[in-house]
């Protein structure tokens, strides 16, 4: 890889960056690129994650590729099932001689002398190589696989049993006819307290406070009708559209009437578990939406908290003892294991050290451009799906808009594309999301803002998305184009000082 130049670089192997390699095949057939993937495997989250039940949060009509129809039977789609609808999707766009596994990206600076990139990759054997590409596309996703959140529980050293954190789950755990707990109450910890309740003595999920839990079926019966009555792409189609359309329903219906729409959902859980269930554990503090919703299918998690093979504690941690947790209600919870679903590191761009003609890029100090690209810095793209949507809708479009950029910039011989600010100052800025989440809130001083007006304003909108990055002009103003040789636009605007809303 040595010397090697290609139009494009794509980071990370997973969901997105698969995804943009198709676009750019299809939609860019002149121009070469090349994928390069910091672990050994293809598959990103997907990969990555080997917890018991790991499976997607959202169905797979909207997570799957716009490009590609979804066909197994699940909507809601265990790993190894996403793994091989990725792994179809490599063969069909014959992408296997395109990635560079074992190539973790340390370092990317941007000459605007040459119009490229250069990025410094370090291999799993230790040695390194550069690549020079024109446009860098980051498809890393938004948090570390290095590094996950553990909060530092006093007395952790004394418990005798075994402490596992999803994220580094290992292979030869045995928690059959063991007592369980696992820590946290969010997409991870519902999945894993079903899942691990079938083979262990017991499950004890313990939630400093509630989540919003809603149960769906497992399988999308629209769905299944449309294929026996529809060509597959337009059922394909119709779901997909009729699962964005319900997502943005109750997601605006949460917004506008969140005492309403938070009654019904906990009418909902009282239907799963009887009249007689403790609505303490099931009742968030919180707005719906303020997070995302935690989604079980077919009502897994209800059903194994009935059977009496799990049950839900909310209470705070007072320390780890040798047999267990105790809290600080006085309570003990016994433990054989415990499972730490205490949630993400948040990144921006990966662990990547990245610079312009020099300049760091500080990405806390940057404000979003269409959901895509960052003010100041040049033929930089970076995936981050939607919040209140499926990760892949985002994606797609951002794929189709790079698409868009470069052949705008090929065609009127414009290499450089940099999102410039006003020089007057004038965008307000406040934090690119607005989720109460943990995980959000720990990162939001090192994550890009958003503008208080458009194209700096960040839609959770997949409608306004198509039309903001399918259909508005490339050339808005905004966007400045230049020729090699010419040096990046500096605006007067200091984002820090200007943030509307303090991180």
């Amino acid at each position: 890889m040595e010397n090697e130049i290609v139009d494009v670089l794509i980071v990370g192997a997973g969901l997105s960056g698969i995804g943009a390699a198709v676009h750019l095949t299809k939609r860019c057939p002149g121009k070469s690129f090349a994928i390069v993937e910091g672990r050994e495997r293809l598959g990103g989250t997907w990969d990555l994650y080997r917890y018991p039940g790991i499976r997607s949060d959202s169905d797979m009509y909207t997570l799957g590729y716009n490009f590609k129809p979804w066909t197994a039977r699940k909507a809601i789609a265990d790993a190894p099932s996403i793994l091989k609808y990725l792994h179809e999707t490599v063969d069909e766009y014959q992408l296997e001689d395109r990635i560079r596994f074992n190539r973790k990206v340390v370092n990317a600076s941007w000459s605007s002398q040459e119009a490229l990139w250069t990025v410094s990759l370090k291999h799993g054997d230790g040695s390194s190589s550069m690549i020079k590409c024109n446009f860098l596309h980051m498809c890393s996703g938004y948090y570390s696989y290095d590094e996950a959140h553990s909060p530092d529980f006093p007395g952790k050293e004394a418990f005798a049993g075994q402490i596992v954190h999803p994220q580094f789950w290992p292979e030869n755990i045995d928690y059959a006819g063991k007592k369980v707990v696992v820590i946290g109450s969010g997409a991870t910890a519902v999945t894993l307290v079903p899942s691990m309740a079938e083979t262990a003595e017991h499950v004890t999920m313990l939630q400093r406070s509630p989540t919003y839990i809603v149960s769906l079926p497992g399988e999308d019966k629209w769905a299944l009708r449309f294929r026996k009555i529809l060509p597959g792409k337009l059922a394909y189609l119709l779901t997909r559209w009729k699962n964005v359309l319900w997502g943005l329903f109750t997601f605006n219906l949460a917004r506008n009437k969140p005492k309403a729409f938070k009654k019904r959902i906990l009418d909902m859980v009282k239907e799963e578990m009887g009249e007689g269930v403790d609505m303490t554990h099931f009742t968030p503090s919180y707005n719906p939406w303020d997070q995302r919703l935690c989604l079980v299918p077919d009502s897994d998690l209800f059903s194994a908290i009935k059977s009496g093979k799990a049950s839900v504690v909310t209470d705070h941690i007072e320390r780890f003892t040798k047999e267990g947790i105790a809290l600080k209600s006085g309570e003990t919870l016994e433990a054989d294991i415990i499972v730490t679903a205490t949630g993400l590191k948040m990144l921006t761009g990966g662990s990547a050290a990245i610079e312009v003609d020099g300049e760091p890029v500080i990405f806390g100090e940057k404000i979003n451009y269409k959901g895509v690209m960052f003010s100041g810095v040049p033929n930089f793209g970076m995936t981050m799906g939607y919040t209140n949507a499926s990760w892949t809708l985002k994606a797609d479009l951002t794929s189709e808009y790079v698409c868009r950029l470069i052949n705008f910039m090929d065609k009127n011989g414009t290499p450089i594309a940099t999102p410039t600010l006003p020089a007057d100052g004038s965008v307000g800025t406040e934090p690119m999301l607005d989720f109460t989440s943990g995980y959000v809130q720990r990162a939001i001083k090192d994550l890009p803002k958003q503008g208080d007006r458009k194209p700096w304003r960040l839609n959770q909108n997949y409608p306004k998305d198509i039309i903001n990055l399918r259909h508005k002009t490339v050339d808005d103003g905004v966007l400045v184009f230049a020729k090699a040789g010419s040096p990046s636009p500096k605006p007067s605007q200091d984002t820090p000082e200007k943030d509307s809303v303090a991180a």
